[in-house]
């Protein structure tokens, strides 16, 4: 084999109080995004309350998460910290195939509660019959498909490269591990995994929220103040604001930074970004899968109870059946992922029959948008 010649020479390392505290910050972060997302897949394994359509989603969208913690940020923490690769070409471009997979799958299972949580609030009658087993499943499975898609395939033929070759295998000397991206590769990515999804989402979550302010009018004309009342319709409205302002927020600061780096790249070079600013929005996107738990699961009531009887029954060492309260005390949504919200959509008819005017059925929809996302 020839000898290495013109080698690039690796980054300057940075020094070593910042590599203690970059590696800090990398390790608690990795550390607290498997921990999280463990957590509520225990919480609906483990509390039958949970076993719903809806949270099928979310239990997708925490076992990509917690892929992500496994297989790609320790990996990514290390390069980070060192500025080389010394595992192989082979090795750095499934490393790198994984990142794009999960990250992809991530935000699709976002996108895609964003349109449960839609046609939960704006067809609330009709839920049950939207919203079905076999169709989640079917989106669960467009959702790795098209994962698979715009990762694995194009980055081991060569189609996200400038010409034919597959990245990171022209010198088996260069201890650099990238993914490199052209314009093609760069705009169809961005556009059909961030940018139209992300559109989507606005439209959706704008659509949620107007529905619910105009629930709240509705049901303000006819609210009677009364002692056993948990919560007017206002502070309601308010909360269902804030909850989706944070929801959609979090998304766009953590992937729209990173997506526009991807894009630039793509038409303007691979060395046009690099160092520490793209270090920033890489790991900018990585967060998101740490917050996902906490977006999607304590801001729900029901996950916030699982996630204190599951802390409590590790706390005592008691079996977990014994430290869940009473089915009745809870609010049901479902029996299991294959029967989906059907009870839910009968009651919710049997409430709009009770009151001619809908405003039960309103204040459960105002609910929806402002606790369970």
């Amino acid at each position: 084999m020839a000898p290495c010649n013109n080698l690039t020479s690796p980054p300057e390392a940075m020094g070593f109080h910042l590599q203690v505290l970059v590696g800090s910050f990398l390790a608690i972060l990795t550390v607290f995004t498997f921990c999280g997302n463990v957590i509520v897949c225990l919480a609906v394994i483990f509390d039958r309350r949970l076993r719903s359509l809806t949270n099928c989603i979310i239990v997708s969208l925490a076992i990509t998460d917690l892929l992500l913690s496994l297989l790609v940020l320790p990996f990514s923490a290390f390069y980070e910290l060192t500025h080389q690769w010394p595992f192989g070409s082979t090795l750095c471009n499934i490393y790198m195939s994984l990142d794009v997979m999960l990250c992809t799958a991530s935000i699709l299972n976002l996108f895609m509660i964003s349109l449960d949580r839609y046609f939960a609030v704006t067809t609330p009658l009709r839920y049950g019959q939207v919203v079905t087993p076999s169709r989640v499943t079917v989106g669960l499975v467009i959702i790795w498909a098209v994962s698979l898609m715009v990762s694995f395939l194009p980055i081991h033929l060569g189609w996200n490269t400038n010409g034919t070759a597959v990245q990171n295998t022209a010198s088996n000397c260069s201890e650099e591990c990238k993914l490199e991206v052209n314009l093609v590769y760069g705009l169809m990515v961005a556009l059909f995994t961030f940018y139209i999804p992300l559109v989507i989402m606005c439209i959706t979550y704008y659509r949620i929220l107007k529905i619910a302010r105009e629930q709240a009018k509705r049901i303000n004309h006819t609210w009677c103040c009364s002692s056993n009342t948990p919560m007017p319709p206002i502070v309601k409205e308010h909360k269902a604001t804030v909850t989706l302002a944070v929801v959609l927020g979090a998304f766009i600061v953590c992937w729209f930074p990173y997506f526009t780096v991807f894009t630039y790249r793509g038409m303007w070079g691979d060395s046009s970004v690099k160092g520490t600013p793209m270090s920033i929005v890489l790991w900018l996107g990585y967060v998101n899968s740490a917050l996902n738990p906490i977006l999607y699961g304590t801001l729900n009531r029901d996950f916030r109870l699982a996630y204190q009887h599951l802390l409590h029954c590790c706390k005592t060492g008691g079996p977990r059946g014994s430290c869940l309260p009473p089915l009745r005390k809870a609010q049901p949504r479902g029996r299991g992922c294959r029967q989906g919200l059907g009870g839910q959509k009968d009651k919710s008819l049997r409430l709009e029959m009770k009151n001619g005017k809908g405003i039960l059925l309103a204040d459960r929809a105002l609910e929806s948008a402002g606790a369970f996302l």
